[in-house]
C-alpha cells in the first residue's frame, strides 16, 4: 500500500535537543529553586529511559533525591513548578536559534509537503516546546496534526501517541512510517503496526534500534552533514542523503 503520512518524534529528531537543550535547560531550573545539584551529560542518558521530564524529576527525587527535604504532600506541585520554568527556559534556547535542527530535516519534511504526505508530530515533549519548534523554527512546514505533553496517559515506548496519529490522520498503519531516534520511540513506533527510520544522536548511538528498518547518523544535507547508513543498505542506495521518494519507495 502506497505511504501517505509521515510521524515525526521531536526531541533528537527535529532538533538534537537532549544533551545541550533540556538537560541545560533542566539544570537552570534546579539552580534556580536554588538546588545545588546538576545532571550529568552521561546521567542525563540514563534518566532518559524514563520518558517525560516530570517523570524523570520525580524518579530522580526517589532515588536520589535533591540534596533538601521534599513532603510528599508538596511533590506534585513542586514538579510542576520545576517543569514549568524548564519549559520556558527550554522554548528561550530554541527561539533564540540556540538549538538548530538536525541535518536533513527541514529538506525532508520539505520533500514531504511537495509529495502531498500527510506530515504529524508525535512527541511526549511537553506543548509550549512542540508549538516553538512547528510554528516557530519550522513555520513554512504544515503538520496536519502536532500531538504533544499529556495528550496521551502512556509514555513511549507504549503506542498510544502513535495509535492516537493514526486516529487524527485516519490512516492505516501500512500508510505511515516514522522518523525516530530513541528504543523506546522505535519500540512505540513498532508497537504500533509503523514502519520506521531511525536517526541516531551522541544518545541514541549506542541503543538497540535493530527493530527499526532504516537506521542512519541524519537524514542527510547535500551541502552540509551528510548520512551514514547502518541498516537498510541492501535495498536502499544511499549517496548521504535519504530522500522521502526513496523511503518511500523502500516501505511500498
Amino acid at each position: 500500500m502506497a505511504i501517505k503520512g509521515i510521524f515525526f518524534d521531536q526531541d533528537g529528531v527535529i532538533i538534537d535537543t537532549e544533551r545541550d537543550g533540556h538537560r541545560v535547560s533542566f539544570n537552570k531550573t534546579f539552580k534556580h529553586f536554588g538546588y545545588d545539584f546538576e545532571w550529568g551529560v552521561e546521567e542525563y542518558h540514563d534518566l532518559l529511559q524514563i520518558a517525560g521530564g516530570k517523570e524523570r524529576m520525580k524518579h530522580y527525587l526517589h532515588t536520589k533525591g535533591f540534596g533538601k527535604e521534599v513532603k510528599p504532600e508538596d511533590e506534585e506541585e513542586l514538579i510542576k513548578s520545576l517543569h514549568k520554568h524548564k519549559t520556558t527556559t527550554f522554548i528561550e534556547m530554541i527561539e533564540s536559534g540556540e538549538l538548530p535542527l538536525r541535518p536533513g530535516i527541514h529538506r525532508f519534511m520539505t520533500e514531504a509537503m511537495a509529495a502531498g504526505l500527510a506530515l504529524c508530530v508525535c512527541t511526549t515533549s511537553e506543548v509550549r516546546a512542540a508549538e516553538a519548534v512547528t510554528q516557530k523554527v519550522l513555520h513554512d512546514i504544515k503538520f496536519a496534526h502536532v500531538l504533544a505533553g499529556d495528550i496521551v496517559t502512556k509514555k513511549k515506548p507504549d503506542p498510544e501517541i502513535y495509535n492516537l496519529g493514526l486516529q487524527k490522520t485516519g490512516l492505516k498503519p501500512d500508510e505511515v512510517f516514522v522518523v525516530e531516534d530513541s528504543r523506546n520511540g522505535v519500540l512505540a513506533a513498532k508497537a504500533a503496526g509503523l514502519r520506521v527510520v531511525a536517526t541516531t544522536n551522541h544518545y541514541t548511538e549506542k541503543e538497540d534500534l535493530s527493530d527499526a528498518d532504516i537506521i542512519l547518523t541524519c537524514l542527510g544535507d547535500p551541502d552540509g552533514e551528510t548520512a551514514v547508513l547502518t541498516k537498510g543498505g541492501d535495498r536502499l542506495k544511499l549517496d548521504g542523503v535519504l530522500h522521502v521518494q526513496q523511503a518511500v519507495a523502500y516501505f511500498a
